[in-house]
């Protein structure tokens, strides 16, 4: 049996208790109870959620104990300092705990605590400046779904809790198993811990149905040479009506976009798998593996190789 103990405080978000249906379906996964959960604060009883939602919680005590601990977030971690009692128990939990984890910007009550010092560690983007400011001991990478240095995990937004969620049934089990968590759980993917936060479709955020659907189209076809006639006739508009309709919404040309897509279809490829670049440039629709370098390092300022390096060493 391996404990899970979820850890709130006062106007934590919602979202956090997400993790712990990874754990419930791993134990149908697993056909045993492994995962137990249960849920803290440091004074027990009601705690409110950012929402109003409120829950019923175990107090941090002599008797409170897990194998892993997960601090859940707030909507304003520097307006909500975790408590003495919270930080001063978490001081302690490596000593009994195999792993302790924050959730969003969960992050700060750990580093609050004084387990990030020396650290690489992450949060939600928004409160990524604010951890490294306050905390410049901290290794902040804020371009990361979750991190794991040691025995101290941290993830980026809520919604990447369940990615860390997932990576700690892997942790236990293997990637069998927590494929087949994230496919109960239908989850479109199992992100990695170097997957990156940020989506290019979200960063372009067309407003048009068409623009989506121009976007969509680009994306199940970067093998292929895409035109903006391409584009156009998909979305059943002239050439130049798509490209206004671009850069009225995005800011980028369709050439621009479609290079974007390939640039982050080709940095996917380099986190999750083990192609060859050459394999990889081609799949993303690069000319070759000279032309996708060129792209890299203009968009990321680094050449892919080594991006798979940084990779390869976490």
């Amino acid at each position: 049996m391996h404990r899970i103990g979820v850890l709130l405080t006062d106007n934590f978000q919602l979202l956090a208790l997400s993790t712990m249906s990874v754990f419930e379906f791993a134990n149908l996964v697993l056909g045993e109870p492994f995962y137990q959960l249960s849920i803290y604060s440091d004074q027990g009883g009601e705690v409110r959620s950012s929402t109003g939602v409120t829950l019923q919680t175990q107090p941090l005590d002599a008797t409170a104990s897990a194998d892993t601990w997960m601090v859940a977030g707030v909507l304003d971690p520097l307006a909500a300092p975790a408590s003495e009692q919270t930080t001063l128990f978490l001081r302690d939990a490596p000593r009994h705990a195999r792993r302790v984890a924050g959730i969003c910007t969960g992050a700060f009550v750990l580093a609050q605590a004084g387990l990030l010092d020396g650290k690489r560690a992450t949060t939600h983007w928004a409160h990524a400046k604010s951890l490294q400011q306050r905390y410049p001991t901290i290794q902040v990478q804020d371009d990361r779904i979750f991190i794991i240095d040691e025995h101290i995990w941290t993830s980026a937004g809520m919604t990447a809790g369940l990615d860390m969620a997932l990576g700690i049934v892997e942790k236990d089990f293997g990637a069998e198993i927590a494929r087949n968590v994230a496919h109960r759980l239908v989850m479109n993917q199992r992100r990695s811990g170097g997957q990156t936060q940020h989506s290019e479709m979200l960063a372009l955020a067309p407003r048009s149905d068409r623009l989506q659907n121009a976007l969509e189209f680009a994306r199940n076809n970067l093998s292929k040479p895409l035109t903006v006639e391409d584009l156009a006739d998909a979305v059943h508009l002239s050439a130049r009506q798509l490209s206004r309709l671009f850069r009225a919404e995005t800011g980028k040309s369709p050439a621009k976009a479609i290079e974007s897509l390939r640039l982050e279809a080709a940095r996917l490829m380099i986190e999750q798998s083990r192609l060859s670049l050459d394999t990889i440039a081609r799949e993303a629709g690069f000319r070759d593996r000279r032309h996708m370098r060129e792209v890299f390092v203009r968009g990321y300022g680094i050449p892919p190789q080594s991006l798979r390096a940084g990779k390869a060493m976490e």
